[in-house]
């Protein structure tokens, strides 16, 4: 889940008591060591890795002796330091010794995640007079004259660009367009993986308003639609404003949009589960930036009456000189009574709590202090609000970012299907309507006879999820009105 960092600091380390460490493919390694062929060194190797708290995932023997064996040791662990601790484990062991240690995460990436490939035979000569010169200049003529027909005879029509200038990378902060590149390259990797789009990591080395949105203007030719990512607040606000008004294609924010989606799906069936109606409940979200307003804005629209908002300012009320105009904007339209205090103060009562803003801000006991059969969601990552495990002794419902966990609330239940629904149905623009027909869908793969407090969202490897919110948004898209009428042309058919 895509969340930005607007919240204060965590409370004393006592108030969230540790758990034990979580393992983690991301953290996996593979430990090449040459071993005795004692045929208990590898039920040693084994059981140092599981003394240190790792996980193994695989032992393969690369090399066979007579009088000794290479093997290929892969293990998960909590973190990078908990991998040194796991290689010492297993250096330790008697008649081992390790020769080389590889990140599994760090291999992956090696060269980048993305190529370009074609989708024509260039074997012949008349293959390489049609795709190129001297028969691609026909096609270029064609264009300048029906320039509507580009989505349809290029690229354009299929891709998107992934756009960030680096400033708000999850749970990183502001690291710059560079090291925020292999986040780009995921996310255009499950483009193509989930709704086989081809979409391109767009890196910007500005972090000016005017910058962004003209470059992105200069760009927009090429692309059938522009994913922001990963852009700090409040400019993304003016920047995606900005775009949405000049550009003839969908702008859409995931951190924003995919976000408020996949939380609308979620609650929408958490609500199902403990018989409770969305206008009729009382909701806290903490953080009061991006991926905090959108879900406010959509879950208003879709009918909440009752939304309390609070960050690092507290509770926000629309009197507090301090906050920002967004944030003002934000309490105007849910604190109209000037509700005031700290985030526990706003759980008296609430049916609902969703997290969008930092790691441990919340003590677990305070969840005691919402309604009966609350269902509560703290999504921040790499560290939710409060402990989701812990928080199961509060709330009837609970979902959250973490894959090891029941609910999983993961934008790419999201955005694939958004997009590829937008370029399916030539749209122009994204709209609210087509927000909430994305969220109905995806809450509606959920049938009652699968519903329960474990299962309120489907798997991000669901193949009925893109389908399904593709056709949602591309119906709702065309019902707008906001797409391109592709004329007939003599030879070409879609």
């Amino acid at each position: 889940m895509r969340t930005e960092p607007t919240a204060p600091a965590a409370p004393a380390p006592s108030a969230v008591p540790p758990r034990g460490p979580v393992t983690s493919a991301s953290y996996s390694i593979t430990v090449r060591l040459d071993a005795d062929v004692d045929p208990a060194s590898i039920g040693r190797i084994a059981t140092a890795v599981g003394s240190a708290g790792g996980a193994v995932t695989a032992i393969d023997v690369v090399e066979s002796h007579t009088d000794a064996i290479t093997v290929d040791v892969t293990c998960s662990a909590a973190d990078a330091a908990h991998s040194q601790e796991m290689v010492d484990a297993i250096g330790a062991v008697p008649g081992v010794k390790v020769r080389k240690v590889s990140d599994r995460t760090f291999l992956l990436h090696l060269g980048g995640k993305l190529e370009v490939a074609s989708k024509v035979p260039l074997k012949t000569r008349d293959d390489l007079s049609m795709a190129y010169t001297p028969g691609v200049a026909r096609v270029c003529l064609a264009l300048a004259e029906h320039p509507e027909d580009v989505r349809r005879l290029t690229i354009k029509g299929n891709t998107v660009a992934v756009v960030t200038d680096g400033s708000a990378v999850l749970g990183l902060g502001d690291i710059g367009p560079g090291a925020a590149l292999p986040v780009m390259e995921g996310k255009a990797v499950l483009f193509k993986r989930f709704a086989d789009i081809d979409a391109w990591p767009i890196c910007l080395d500005t972090q000016d308003v005017d910058e962004i949105v003209r470059t992105v203007e200069l760009l927009a030719p090429g692309f059938g639609g522009i994913n922001l990512e990963d852009i700090s607040a409040p400019r993304c606000f003016e920047i995606e404003r900005r775009l949405r008004e000049r550009l003839d294609i969908p702008v859409f924010h995931d951190d924003q949009h995919g976000t408020a989606i996949c939380a609308l799906a979620a609650l929408t069936n958490a609500l199902r589960v403990v018989d409770k109606r969305l206008d009729a409940v009382k909701i806290v979200v903490a953080g009061g930036g991006a991926a905090g307003t959108a879900i406010v804005n959509l879950l208003l629209t879709a009918g909440a009456t009752n939304v309390l908002v609070w960050d690092r300012e507290g509770i926000l009320c629309p009197d507090d000189e301090r906050l920002s105009p967004a944030k003002q904007d934000l309490a105007r339209r849910t604190n109209r009574g000037c509700v005031r205090g700290e985030l526990p103060d706003a759980l008296d009562g609430a049916d609902v709590f969703i997290g969008v803003s930092a790691g441990n801000v919340l003590p677990v006991e305070e969840l005691a202090r919402m309604a009966p059969r609350a269902v509560v969601f703290p999504m921040a990552n790499p560290t939710p609000e409060v402990d989701p495990v812990r928080a199961r002794q509060y709330a009837a419902v609970v979902a959250s970012g973490r894959s090891d966990l029941p609910n999983q609330i993961n934008n790419v239940l999201a955005f694939p299907g958004v997009f590829r629904g937008l370029l399916d149905a030539r749209a122009t623009e994204i709209d609210t309507p087509m927000l909430l027909a994305a969220a109905e869908a995806l809450a509606a793969i959920v049938r009652d006879d699968q519903l329960n407090a474990n299962y309120i969202i489907p798997s991000v490897f669901d193949s009925a999820v893109t389908t399904a919110v593709a056709q949602a948004v591309a119906e709702a898209a065309r019902a707008s009105g906001a797409v391109v009428e592709l004329p007939g042309r003599p030879g070409l058919s879609d």
